[in-house]
């Protein structure tokens, strides 16, 4: 038992790398994340088992580093992973790959992306005030006050809308993404987990080439419908 409990403190290194100490906690959620972001940008349903396996290893690193926003992000996450995993399977539409349905990826109405702009601008308020005083109505959970408060709701905010997106197959949840991952290099940056922070440029990388891929899926599926 106290090996586990060893392998979830961000303070048992796996090992160092340029001066940096990497800990087994960090290099195996980062590892999980790009694989589950690989296949989600293959359009695979193995993202979703593969991202909650991420999903639980990132929740202890984010309390350790007292990222709170992202922590109840990851419990989120973790939900809505069997959410995507049962719409993918069962919530089938009229295309075919390989002989099987699948659901069909689509773009969002104007008017339902301008209620998730709403959502997301109210949402971050709400929850960045929440989690900056996080350590005043929980101290016994949360003793250390929360850092950036406001900034990692956005993303956190951001990111919930983002994986109901994916969920539903819309295009527009890569432009989340990418604008989670652009400000997430920065944040993670700035709290000395650089593994993370550049797993985040390759979350970008992947973000990015994830939404060519679905938008050819789309023309593809225009084209033969």
């Amino acid at each position: 038992m106290e090996k586990i409990a060893d392998f979830f403190s961000i303070n048992n290194v796996f090992f160092t790398f340029l001066g940096y100490q990497m800990s087994y906690l960090e290099f195996f959620g980062t590892i999980f994340n790009i694989w589950s972001v690989w296949l989600v940008m293959r359009n695979n349903i193995w993202t979703w088992p593969i991202g909650n396996i991420a999903v639980i290893l990132f929740c202890f690193l984010f309390y350790q580093i007292r990222l709170y926003s992202d922590l109840f992000e990851q419990v989120y996450f973790f939900i809505i992973g069997f959410y995507g995993w049962w719409a993918w399977l069962y919530l089938k539409g009229t295309n075919k790959i390989n002989g099987k349905r699948v659901a069909p990826i689509t773009y969002n109405s104007l008017r339902s992306n301008m209620a998730y702009a709403a959502i997301i601008i109210v949402g971050t308020i709400a929850m960045g005030h929440a989690m900056g005083n996080i350590h005043l109505y929980l101290p016994k959970w949360f003793p250390c006050a929360a850092s950036f408060p406001y900034l990692d709701a956005f993303t956190t905010v951001m990111s919930f809308a983002a994986t109901i997106l994916m969920a539903r197959k819309k295009i527009e949840c890569w432009y989340l993404w990418i604008l989670v991952d652009i400000i997430g290099i920065g944040l993670y940056f700035a709290k000395a987990v650089i593994f993370v922070s550049l797993l985040y440029v390759i979350f970008l990388i992947l973000a990015y080439k994830g939404l060519l891929n679905w938008q050819r899926i789309y023309k593809n599926q225009v084209r033969i419908a």
